[in-house]
């Protein structure tokens, strides 16, 4: 039977897609950040929106840690205020639709958006209203987006605990889990045990970063001390995976179990390889860990550093793994079925929107 054709950008972005793993602070557009920033009183490395793009794409691919975290404070500078937090997130609902995303779980840290005065309320409540009013916008336009608020705190800080309290606070307000995210070397994910276990007493749902700089024990401690429902990238897991001469994949312990439990892995490639978790797209374990049919899902990460979308994400898997049609309903799927979004809304979304969008699509 001869081979249907390659996925084109156009078919991949006529797709309907869900994001897990996307840091609103990592996705807004240079000219926002260009425009914001005099006013914010913030001094950028470049005032021209297109130069500043560039500028974000080349230090996220500098190879420097130092610079990469750099990004982060010209971006941060602007979402200060309630203003600015509504159009940053409203722009964000706006870009994801246009780039096929049906559902999108975005975070943040609201502990990084104070300095102006605002409380850490006034912070979700300003994503809130963007979130909300791009919905309106996509629902106008025919098509229909849910965007929801993942609270993230920052693990080298000691506010875990405020911050799960409140999202915990606001779940039934656009706020559907929690995070924690930094360095992980040095900050394990058990130096903010009290917050999980908060968490778990109040039946919410959280996601950690694990697995990305760090190795097999950072997995080990969000899963088995801290109870984490996903894997924020969770890459490392490799390393608990072997294949013999005979050519026989083996699987450690932990691997094992992260395979059996059917635990997410939110897994952003682009981002992976900027990082220096993975050498290459083409080298990522995200090919192998689909053959062996873990709970693998797609993401972005930080769309602006990355310079990415899950349109170019997905063809970077079309073109690094020969991946097609069914390939990445598969994704889609594992990715909606592991969001933190009620089952019956879940499942309203993977059996009117996905899977007749896939079923009718070309390859």
């Amino acid at each position: 039977m001869a081979r249907a054709p390659k996925l084109t950008e156009d078919a991949v972005r006529a797709l309907p897609k869900v994001l897990l793993h996307d840091h609103l602070d990592g996705g807004l557009r240079p000219a926002t950040v260009a425009e914001l920033a005099p006013e914010a009183g913030h001094t950028l490395p470049v005032a021209d929106a297109d130069e500043l793009g560039q500028w974000f794409a080349d230090a996220a691919d500098s190879g420097s840690l130092e610079r990469y975290l750099e990004t982060f404070q010209h971006t941060v500078a602007v979402m200060q205020t309630a203003e600015n937090l509504t159009r940053v997130a409203r722009e964000c609902v706006e870009d994801l639709v246009a780039d096929g995303v049906v559902y999108a779980e975005v975070r943040y840290a609201p502990e990084q958006h104070v300095d102006g005065g605002l409380s850490l309320d006034e912070v979700v409540d300003a994503v809130r209203l963007g979130f909300l009013e791009g919905e309106a916008a996509a629902q106008d336009a025919g098509r229909p987006i849910v965007v929801r608020q993942l609270l993230t705190a920052m693990r080298h800080q000691a506010r875990s605990r405020e911050i799960a309290e409140l999202a915990v606070a606001w779940r039934d307000r656009g706020v559907v889990g929690f995070d924690i995210a930094g360095a992980e070397a040095g900050y394990p994910p058990t130096r903010h045990l009290d917050a999980f276990e908060y968490l778990q007493r109040e039946n919410a749902h959280f996601t950690i970063h694990a697995g990305e700089a760090f190795g097999l024990p950072s997995i080990w401690e969000a899963l088995q001390w801290c109870g984490a429902d996903r894997l924020g990238h969770g890459v490392r897991i490799v390393d608990d995976i072997e294949t013999g001469e005979d050519g026989q994949v083996r699987l450690g312990r932990l691997a094992a179990y992260v395979r059996d439990k059917r635990i997410p892995l939110e897994l952003c490639p682009t981002s992976n390889v900027q990082t220096g978790a993975v050498a290459s797209i083409a080298e990522h374990p995200i090919g192998m860990l689909a053959d062996l049919r873990f709970r693998v899902t797609v993401n972005t990460d930080n769309r602006l550093m990355s310079g990415t979308s899950m349109t170019r994400e997905m063809l970077a898997l079309v073109d690094a793994f020969d991946w097609g049609l069914d390939d990445l309903r598969w994704v889609t799927v594992n990715a909606m079925k592991s969001a933190f979004l009620p089952f019956d809304e879940r499942l309203a979304i993977i059996n009117d929107i996905i899977k007749p969008a896939y079923e009718g699509g070309a390859e």
